[in-house]
């Protein structure tokens, strides 16, 4: 039986924390009859949301891991994943966005466009995804989804237009007017499952017309036949509507705005119709793939069940059975049994099971067609492989890997626990790209690096309990940097000539400031002063010498190291000896370029009441940030800011207690920056004391 691709739905629900994602995904999979009953978030009943499979989700409300699961509505197979809201588990919505082809973009209607609503839009721009949005917690004292929708259009510049309006508000919600076919929506049951559709109540009549008219303005853009209608004064139909809409949509130029209440059952079902009307099919989506054989030049991907597989392994999970992989199919089938090849390391793996997803519950099944999510078991590979066919050898672009900016030391309390350890970071850090872990060769401690400190935190807890694995933790660090500030000349001649072969080498050059990226290397050798063979050895002892600097022993970046002029000796030359010339040219030079020490600064949002906005903006003052702007939301403060991360540990605690526990803050990585004199004097201080203990 072939599948209808235009009736497949791979969509993501992504949001600000707190804004309702787990919540309407719960009644998502209730109306498609997934599950039986509706369990909350924090739910009184211990059993918690589904989709929070992770003892930790439940305890905490939160969301870590992103969930995938399947559900139909009215004869479309819809693939949902949902994402977390929090800032450090951004790799999730990442690698959820690469593979998704639409997604339903929430809001709360009362803290409306936060922090993180604006990096997961940018995260769905950079992927080029369209979405909708959809309006939650209108039932919410203070919700105003009108401040919402104009929020998307200044804050997130889309072309946001409501496509419903909602019958009364707060406690007062009572159901919605659909604008596209002018009919009131509610309700009824005891949780929301039956509709009934209704005349526009009177005292709305008025601003519904308005609002449809607006709504035609929008979309008459995206359908000639839509605007001739309206030239002509027809009474345009639905379909005509809805296909400008699903246009605009799938184009990136205008964004459907709808609404409701999750938690109380009000609008989830439209939003269903929506994502079926408005949001793309696979083959809406134009994905491309790199063909190794032709150097990697790009391909499209046909989306056809019957062409060679291509599929992209986008997160993995340790299961009870083994290892789960996660793969988005983009063309081609998989067959239960089959061998695939992974493209990154060319290996050959059959397919021993394959599964459909319903959170932590699957369902066995025998072969995915192109544009599938499903899960593969015992497959060893990491997360970002391509699998393909073994006729073609072809990989899908990778996604982007924020880099980690906070570590923590961890040691375990006895042997047993550092066996359990090694087995919980060689898991971890297989499934998460953006959480690091190594050994420092100088003080053999264990070092963790993530995105912040709830990411770091979670993965301790989850160590302590999914592996019994006790560990003590160390302070955070800040990962620093270090880089030169001007130009410096080297020559150095490495040589030693003991008993047997000698070693010879002499490389010259200068190293000076990069401007974009790391580290790059120029080779400007004429005459063969230094031979062919031995230019990749210069390489790589500069890049070996990056690894520590002088001043706090951090790694360094932002340097072009550029090479001359050389000597060889036809006997002792080795590529050793010119690996050990470049190292020590680029000592030499290192002093003399002025290094300075970079530290990241965080890009932070504080949201609390206003009565708070003084101490909110002292509080930042005094960890050396600078405020960028502050925004007034009714009786609510944003404050934005840049602020080094070495000054963040502990914010959250000094934050609620000058806010009386009302004010909240996110914060994500922004860029390094070079660090005042006298903090810059305090680190090189405490790395000269720490090199003397040792």
């Amino acid at each position: 039986m072939k599948r209808d691709l235009n009736k497949v739905r791979n969509i993501g629900i992504s949001a600000h924390i707190d804004s309702g994602k787990t919540t309407l995904t719960e009644r998502i999979l209730f109306y498609t009859q997934r599950i039986h009953a509706i369990h909350e978030v924090r739910g009184k009943d211990g059993v918690g949301a589904t989709m929070d499979s992770m003892e930790l989700e439940k305890e905490r409300g939160i969301t870590i891991q992103s969930a995938a699961t399947y559900c139909s509505w009215k004869n479309h197979d819809i693939n949902i994943i949902d994402t977390p809201g929090h800032v450090d588990f951004t790799i999730e919505v990442e690698r959820a966005l690469r593979v998704l082809d639409g997604a339903v973009l929430i809001l709360c209607s009362v803290g409306g466009v936060q922090s993180q609503s604006i990096t997961v839009n940018r995260q769905m721009t950079r992927y080029k995804v369209p979405r909708i949005a959809f309006v939650n917690k209108c039932d919410r004292t203070g919700a105003n989804p009108k401040r919402v929708t104009q929020q998307l259009r200044d804050k997130l510049g889309l072309n946001a237009i409501m496509l419903q309006l909602p019958i009364g508000l707060e406690s007062e919600l009572e159901g919605i007017v659909d604008l596209v076919s002018m009919k009131a929506v509610y309700f009824d049951g005891d949780q929301g499952e039956t509709i009934r559709y209704e005349e526009i109540p009177d005292n709305m009549k008025a601003e519904a017309e308005e609002k449809r008219e607006e709504l035609l303005d929008a979309v008459s853009m995206f359908s000639d036949e839509l605007m001739e209608a309206i030239l002509e004064e027809r009474a345009p139909s639905e379909e005509m509507i809805m296909d400008a809409i699903r246009k605009g949509t799938l184009n990136l130029e205008f964004t459907p705005v709808l609404m409701g209440s999750a938690y109380k059952n009000k609008g989830v079902q439209p939003l269903l119709d929506a994502v079926n009307d408005y949001l793309p099919c696979p083959t809406d989506v134009e994905s491309t793939a790199l063909d190794l054989n032709n150097n990697e030049a790009e391909q499209p991907v046909t989306n056809n069940s019957d062409d060679p597989l291509i599929a992209l392994a986008f997160k993995l999970e340790e299961g009870r059975y083994g290892q789960l992989t996660y793969v988005r199919t983009y063309q081609g089938t998989i067959r239960k049994g089959e061998a695939i090849v992974n493209a990154r390391t060319g290996k050959k793996v059959k397919v021993g099971r394959l599964v459909r997803m319903h959170a932590d519950q699957m369902e066995e099944i025998e072969e995915a067609g192109a544009g599938d999510i499903v899960a593969l078991f015992g497959i060893d590979c990491a997360s970002g492989d391509s699998f393909c066919d073994e006729r073609i050898n072809v990989s899908m672009s990778s996604m982007h890997v924020p880099t980690p900016v906070i570590s923590l030391a961890i040691r375990p309390v006895d042997n047993k626990a550092q066996n359990n350890m090694s087995k919980a970071l060689n898991r971890f850090g297989k499934e998460d790209p953006t959480f690091k872990t190594f050994v420092d060769h100088e003080t053999n401690e264990t070092i963790i690096s993530g995105m912040g400190e709830l990411h770091l935190e979670v993965y301790i807890e989850r160590m302590k309990r999914e592996y019994k694995a006790e560990v003590e933790v160390g302070a955070p660090r800040v990962a620093y940097r270090e880089t030169i500030s001007q130009r410096a000349d080297f020559n150095y001649t490495h040589k030693k000539q003991t008993g047997g072969s000698g070693q010879f080498g002499r490389v010259a050059g200068y190293l000076e400031p990069l401007e974009e990226g790391e580290y790059e290397f120029v080779d400007q050798i004429v005459g063969g002063s230094i031979p062919r063979e031995y230019i990749p050895s210069c390489d790589k002892g500069f890049q070996k010498s990056m690894e520590k600097g002088i001043l706090t022993g951090s790694p360094i970046t932002g340097v072009r190291v550029v090479i001359n002029d050389g000597s060889y000796h036809t006997v002792d030359s080795s590529d050793v000896a010119f690996q050990l010339a470049a190292i020590g040219g680029y000592k030499e030079a290192y002093a003399k370029a002025s290094p300075v020490v970079k530290e990241p600064i965080m890009k932070v949002a504080v949201e609390g009441p206003s009565e708070f906005q003084g101490a909110i903006m002292g509080s930042i003052n005094q960890r050396r940030g600078i405020i960028v702007g502050t925004f007034e939301e009714g009786n609510y403060t944003v404050v934005e800011a840049e602020v080094p991360l070495a000054e963040m540990f502990g914010y959250s605690t000094v934050l609620r207690s000058l806010t009386q526990g009302k004010a909240e803050f996110t914060m994500e990585f922004s860029s390094y920056k070079q660090v005042p004199k006298s903090v810059s004097e305090e680190l090189i201080k405490a790395y000269q004391e720490e090199k003397k203990n040792q």
